[in-house]
Parts: structure tokens; sequence; C-alpha cells
């Protein structure tokens, strides 16, 4: 039996801040989706159960004295077709959620969920490090997978805001499609074998 797959000789394994800072910037450009009524929440649940792989990431209030921190405030989903952003603020995003954390059947793909949501997920930093790449966030990854640059702008921003900024909403989109967009790049560069198990299943004690 061969080895688990390594990367490419013509991919890199990491990228520069100078290459990087020479990539055109990208914001996701499809449909987006703010889930703030029951026809919001019909169409994504909808969407989400036809759905085989989604992006899934997560924003949360920003702490800045020694010892703060604080749950997500935001989830975003990316399908084929739309990205759907749920204010956790809004209970009745909850069986949603739910609904989509523990369907097996579907595919969530991100970076560092373990840090967000700790359920049956895929991190893309477990595909990439046994694959020889040095760096695994999801701006790094996108930069050298996708050859593009994904703008920090708005991280730091209050995402437990009750009305998130049009610069909010597409940052948050655009992370979620990036997670997906890079799923299916490693998918296609056969690189998927080295998958780690979910995290709830590495969480110590799981």
């Amino acid at each position: 039996m061969d080895p688990a797959p390594t990367v490419e000789p013509q991919i890199p394994r990491s990228i520069s801040r100078e290459d990087m800072a020479k990539l055109a910037i990208r914001r996701y450009e499809g449909r987006v989706r703010l889930v703030a009524s029951p026809e919001d929440l019909e169409e994504a649940l909808a969407d989400l159960r036809q759905e085989a792989i989604v992006g899934l990431d997560t924003e949360t209030r920003p702490a800045f004295k020694k010892g703060e921190s604080h749950l997500p405030a935001l989830v975003q989903v990316a399908t084929a077709r739309a990205v759907y952003l749920f204010q956790l603020r809004r209970t009745e995003v909850f069986p949603v959620l739910a609904g989509l954390l523990s369907e097996p059947r579907t595919i969530k793909a991100g970076v560092s969920l373990k840090d967000d949501l700790e359920k049956n997920m895929l991190d893309l930093g477990w595909v990439a490090r046994p694959n020889g790449f040095g760096q695994t966030g999801v701006r790094n990854l996108a930069g050298i997978l996708l050859g593009l640059r994904i703008p920090k702008g708005t991280k730091t921003s209050n995402w437990a805001a009750p009305q998130l900024s049009a610069a909010q909403i597409a940052y948050a989109a655009t992370d979620a499609w990036a997670c997906r967009e890079l799923y299916l790049r490693f998918q296609g560069l056969g690189l998927l074998q080295a998958k780690a198990p979910a995290a709830s299943d590495a969480a110590p004690g799981g």
C-alpha cells in the first residue's frame, strides 16, 4: 500500500507575506441570506437538506481584556447556491443549526472549528498538516490553493451587534465560502484520504 498522499511538487506548502500581497483580493459574490424571518429559515433548511458539502465558520465578539471571552455570535454556512448567516441571538435558528450539525451525511468543512463548535466537523487543518502544509489558516490556505487573497477587514468588529454592517456580512460570507472551496480543492487533489477524525471524536474524553 502506498503511504498517505503528499502534496504535488508544483503546489507550495506555504506562502510568504510578499507573495500573498501580490494576489488579487477576492470576496464571495454570490447570494447571501442573513436569516431573519420564517421565510429565510425555510429557504435555508430546504437548501441545507439537499447539500452534501457545506463550508462552515463562526464569528465571535472580540475580547480586549485579559481573561475575557465570548461565545460565538454568528454561524456562517455556505452551500453551492448561497451563504446563510445565522445570528445566535435569534433562538429560532437553533433547530436548523442543530439539524445541520448532527446530520452525518452532510460534510461540514471549516478551519479551526475545534475553537468554535465541537461537533462532527471536518477541520481542513487536519487535512493540510499531514500533507505537508505549514500554514493551515483559511487565509493562507486560500492563498496557496485557491490563488486568492481574503481581506481581514472586519475580523475584530462587534459580531454580537443586532444589525451587521455590509462589510461584516461580506467578510463572514467569504470565510464560509472559502472553506467550502478549499474542501473541493483538497478533494480535487486527492488529499482527503488524510483527513482526521471529527472534532468531537478528537476532543479529550470524547
